[in-house]
């Protein structure tokens, strides 16, 4: 995602808005058609929903340590995990002179939970009645979806220019892995439909365009 990103200037010092808007349109496209789905009541993505929860359900019900497995990864990989790490990072950045580099890990980061909640309150979804464990507001989007999105996106974009071709290959695949376990998680759990986790993805990738264009990106050398 990111090395697609750099080859369509979105993650160059200077960034044509024309590629920010390029990116950004297919996470919206996607983003409103989730919410549409379940506002309408869409059939078909109620079905698979359901389905995909009822599965998880069943299977989970009579096996307490794979529950309890999926419940560590959510709270390991949440979004209060990435505050933290957004704020020893910022404090990092400042004391090597980096302040842009600083205010884009706060802004992204700390930000994104105000992301969150407004759309939550707009959907106003309620979470699965078969939830296996406490989760608390609403349900759409996934606010872990949506923070590990922005959380992986913003750190790797800080380290990308220092990173080698090797450094970026396994830095994406770690990322991407991040994403989906908490994802993965937040379903297995049933606090979550999967059209919840889609919609945070899409919300946690267009937040994160919004934040490059607002904050800006800097001059880095570049290895590898």
């Amino acid at each position: 995602m990111l090395a697609a990103l750099t080859r369509s200037g979105v993650l160059h010092p200077v960034k044509p808005k024309n590629s920010l808007v390029a990116a950004a349109l297919p996470a919206v496209a996607v983003y409103l058609m989730a919410w549409a789905a379940f506002v309408f009541h869409w059939g078909w993505l109620d079905a698979a929903d359901a389905w995909t929860l009822r599965q998880f359900h069943d299977f989970g019900m009579s096996r307490p340590r794979w529950v309890d497995f999926w419940r560590v990864v959510s709270d390991i990989l949440s979004p209060t995990s990435l505050r933290f790490l957004a704020v020893v990072g910022a404090v990092v950045a400042l004391v090597r002179h980096r302040t842009r580099v600083a205010v884009f890990l706060l802004v992204t980061i700390l930000g994104m939970g105000v992301v969150t909640e407004v759309a939550k309150a707009v959907s106003a979804r309620p979470r699965p009645a078969t939830a296996l464990t406490h989760a608390a507001s609403t349900a759409f989007p996934s606010g872990h979806a949506l923070g590990m999105t922005v959380g992986v996106l913003a750190f790797l974009t800080v380290l990308w220019p220092h990173l080698t071709l090797v450094g970026r290959r396994v830095g994406v695949v770690v990322g991407v892995g991040l994403i989906l376990s908490v994802s993965i998680a937040r379903v297995v759990l049933n606090v979550h439909h999967p059209s919840d986790v889609v919609a945070g993805w899409a919300l946690g990738f267009l937040y994160y365009l919004l934040c490059v264009r607002l904050v800006g990106l800097w001059g880095a050398p570049r290895r590898g």
